[in-house]
């Protein structure tokens, strides 16, 4: 759930991966102000597609276009927010959180920092050259940041998507320099809209069935996030063999385009200008109640193990987002809960007619969308696909639009364990003995978890 550098790109890959789409001026002869789609369809094409894509000239009219880093500064007025540091220079090791650095400095430090030169820098940011490293204050909830200013968050109409009363209060903010960027990982809770306000945004992601070419990793330890091993944009080929058999998407977001993630899809985040602001928001989905049993599940075996050793060393292992460790009982007893809650859905609605019947509530037969038939998706200049690349290529498979309407242009289960192997222990492992983590990264596999939540699901529901 979280979000560098970037790789040349030669224009021999580059020119074989744009698809240009035609510009039809037909298309245009309505106000600018008008919606492409209503919420209801914007919530079908949400709750239908299986691929990313991007939305064009939905938000225009939002309040929170006009957030970028100047008026978040005024909205802010001093309060200093947490930044996290990393190093701009290209390992083919992720730059997980954990080796980062964090400052708390406002909005304003941060301006000066990133446009006052190597010679004017504040005390924040004495340490680091703006050169040599990123700052990113990345997941910070906007419910909790403008908690005193709550007519904000009527500014972000996510309504305008199908969620009624979806606003600021259920959306995170993330504002960073150029080279920012978040490991890549998967979110195994529902799905994702991100708005870019400021600056550009280049996202790499993966489907679902390219988990295992990713080595999946929960260390570093974060609730609902997983994340790979693999440094997607400067790969260690060696190391990961399987990762050139993934099928990156690869698309660059500019200000007023909404980037749909769909649910399970692998992600990493880079910021392509001096200054990058955007928003999301997290939609909940049905299957997000057995996810929770395996959230539950992973959290409860990773405290079990790591208590073996020392919880209190938690600085190499869990992420900084975790604020608290918790003990074996009290992630026992929010084990059992989710089961419990997940098998009394389950049991209430059992029945395939009682199911068909309700899914037909939310969409008329003739706007729902077969699960994998993408033909009724109305693609286009206002709905953009997000075209595959080569992994670990550098190309961009991406989409571009030539409408003037469009708010910018775009760039473009099978069990493989293949990962665990006790080789990349982050504490240590080596060829010849298994760490913690090694042990770790097998048994808290996501298809290991998978397996013992379904399990656990059905002794459950049996008794």
């Amino acid at each position: 759930m979280r979000i560098l550098k970037s790789k040349v790109r030669t224009s021999q890959n580059a020119s074989r991966n744009i698809i240009i789409l035609p510009f039809n001026t037909a298309l245009f002869t309505s106000s600018r102000n008008t919606k492409p789609f209503k919420p209801e369809e914007a919530r079908n094409i949400v709750e239908s597609l299986q691929k990313p894509a991007v939305f064009c000239n939905m938000v225009s009219d939002w309040p929170a276009r006009q957030w970028d880093v100047q008026r978040l500064s005024e909205i802010l007025d001093g309060k200093p927010i947490e930044f996290r540091i990393g190093r701009r220079k290209l390992n083919k090791v992720p730059q997980f959180e954990t080796q980062c650095e964090y400052v708390k400095a406002t909005l304003e430090e941060f301006l000066v920092w990133v446009h006052g030169g190597s010679n004017v820098l504040p005390e924040q940011f004495s340490n680091f050259p703006r050169a040599q490293y990123w700052a990113y204050a990345d997941y910070k909830y906007i419910a909790r940041l403008l908690e005193d200013k709550a007519e904000l968050f009527q500014d972000l109409m996510w309504s305008d998507f199908g969620f009624p009363g979806r606003d600021g209060r259920d959306s995170t903010l993330w504002i960073g320099s150029e080279g920012a960027s978040t490991p890549c990982h998967l979110d195994c809770y529902g799905c994702n809209l991100v708005l870019q306000v400021q600056g550009r945004k280049r996202w790499h992601l993966f489907p679902p069935e390219d988990t295992s070419f990713l080595y999946p990793t929960r260390i570093p330890y974060e609730e609902s996030s997983v994340f790979s091993k693999v440094n997607v944009v400067n790969p260690d080929v060696k190391m990961f063999p399987q990762f050139g058999r993934a099928k990156p998407h690869i698309v660059t977001l500019h200000p007023g385009q909404v980037l749909f993630v769909p649910r399970h899809w692998w992600h990493y985040v880079e910021s392509l200008d001096p200054i990058s602001v955007s928003m999301n928001s997290w939609i909940e989905l049905a299957e997000d109640d057995e996810a929770r049993v395996s959230e539950a599940l992973t959290r409860t075996a990773v405290y079990a193990l790591k208590s073996a050793e020392n919880l209190a060393d938690a600085g190499s292992w869990l992420n900084p987002t975790e604020v608290n460790i918790m003990s074996h009982e009290t992630n026992l007893r929010y084990l059992n809960l989710a089961v419990q809650a997940c098998n009394s859905k389950r049991s209430s609605s059992n029945s395939p007619k009682k199911r068909k019947r309700e899914s037909s509530k939310v969409f008329p037969a003739s706007e729902r969308d077969p699960v994998g038939d993408e033909s009724a998706i109305p693609f286009g200049p206002h709905l953009l696909p997000v075209g595959t690349a080569h992994a670990g290529s550098g190309g961009s498979g991406c989409v571009s639009c030539d409408s003037e309407q469009c708010e910018g242009p775009l760039d473009g289960d099978d069990v493989e364990l293949t990962h665990c192997r006790g080789r990349t222990g982050l504490n240590g492992g080596s060829e010849d003995g298994l760490t913690t983590d090694d042990l770790l990264e097998c048994l808290v596999h996501p298809d290991v978890i998978r397996l013992a939540t379904r399990i656990l699901l059905d002794r459950q529901s049996s008794r």
